[in-house]
Formats: C-alpha cells, structure tokens, sequence
C-alpha cells in the first residue's frame, strides 16, 4: 500500500474518534449549580396578652384579745428610792509658791570661770557678757512628786560698753522655764557661757499679783 494512502486512512480514522468523543461529552448532562439553603423563618410568636389582677381579698381584723384585770393583791408595792449620795467637790490643785529672787550658776566656757548669783525677779543683772531678768521663781508643790526650784528666764548676750567703741545692739541667747533638778531638759545654747537655776529664795512669798503677770510652767 502506498504511503499517501496510509496517511489519509489515519487521519480518517482519528477524526472519526474525535467526533465521537464530542458527541458523547455533549450527550451527558451538566450538573446544575449548588443552591443554598434558605434558612427558616421562624414561627411568628403568640401575642402578649396581659396578666389579669386576682380580684383582692377581704381578710376580717382579727378579735381584740380581752386581757383579765390584775387583782389588787398581786400588784407589787414600789421600791423606795435610794437615796443620792453628793457628789464630793473637786479639789483644786495646790498653787506652787512663788519667790522675789532667783538663784542662778554661770559658766565661762573659755576660761573656766564660775559664779554663783541672785537675780530679784523683774531686775536686769549683768554677768560678763550676759545679762539676766528673771520673770518669775516658784518652788514645786507639796502635792507634786519631785521638790523642784522653776524659774522663767531672759538671757541677752551683749559686750560690755568699751569707751571710744558703739556699744552692739543685746541679742536674745534664751527664754524660757530652767528647772533646778533637770538642768539638761531646757538648757540655755551658747559657744562660750552656759548658766542654769540653782534656787528660789525670799524672805516671803512673792505677792500674787506680781507672780500673775509671769507665763506658768
């Protein structure tokens, strides 16, 4: 057989097949697409329909309750009253005594040099470079539990006048309450002196109004 025909008889052939092929694949059905489901629609609810008020009660008040008289014989005669007892007075504390002069101990530092002095209450008294005024000097009373000397102070520091010099003006070194027995508990702060109460003394008691005038412990 020659080689032309040949050729001729397979190129027949193949488009027999192909056209077969198509025939079948247009034969079969196509799928048609996917749907989605619809989802439910939900039953419409019952309508609300008001609650009804219960018709009210009528509940009678109960019987008073008779309570039976109390006899004259189980009635209790009333305790007599106690008597009150009065109220003792309060007793007032015992005023310290107060004193017209003050005894007081000063200390150079530099020198080492002590003196012991009395300053009278309201009178200025210079010692070196200090200068003193007592307000006020009373002693512990007797109801107190420590026998203490107090006395209110005024301590300037101030040079002594020099000649041909201005005098500077005093300035305040301490003030305030020194107590005999405790000299550290209100000491006086200066670089060179230091000073403290030793005593109250007088011939008498300082008057009233002289002692009302100073500020109290």
């Amino acid at each position: 057989m020659p080689a032309s025909q040949h050729l001729k008889r397979v190129a027949s052939a193949a488009a027999l097949a192909g056209g077969l092929i198509s025939t079948v694949v247009a034969a079969q059905p196509a799928q048609p697409p996917a749907v989605q489901p619809t989802p439910a629609e939900a039953p419409p609810g019952p309508a609300s329909i008001p609650a009804e008020e219960a018709p009210p009660i009528d509940i009678p008040p109960p019987a008073p309750i008779e309570v039976p008289p109390v006899k004259q014989e189980e009635v209790e005669p009333a305790a007599p009253p106690t008597e009150q007892v009065a109220e003792k007075p309060v007793e007032a504390p015992i005023r310290r005594a107060r004193y017209d002069t003050a005894v007081l101990q000063a200390l150079d530092k530099v020198s080492a040099e002590t003196l012991k002095f009395e300053a009278p209450v309201g009178r200025p008294v210079r010692w070196k470079g200090l200068i003193f005024t007592v307000r006020a000097c009373e002693r512990s009373a007797p109801d107190e539990p420590v026998e203490d000397a107090i006395a209110y102070v005024t301590i300037d520091s101030q040079p002594r006048p020099q000649p041909g010099r201005p005098t500077p003006p005093p300035r305040q070194a301490f003030r305030g309450w020194m107590y005999a027995s405790s000299p550290g508990l209100n000491p006086m702060e200066h670089a060179t002196y230091d000073a403290w109460v030793i005593s109250c003394r007088a011939n008498r008691p300082a008057p009233s109004a002289e002692g009302a005038a100073a500020p109290k412990a």
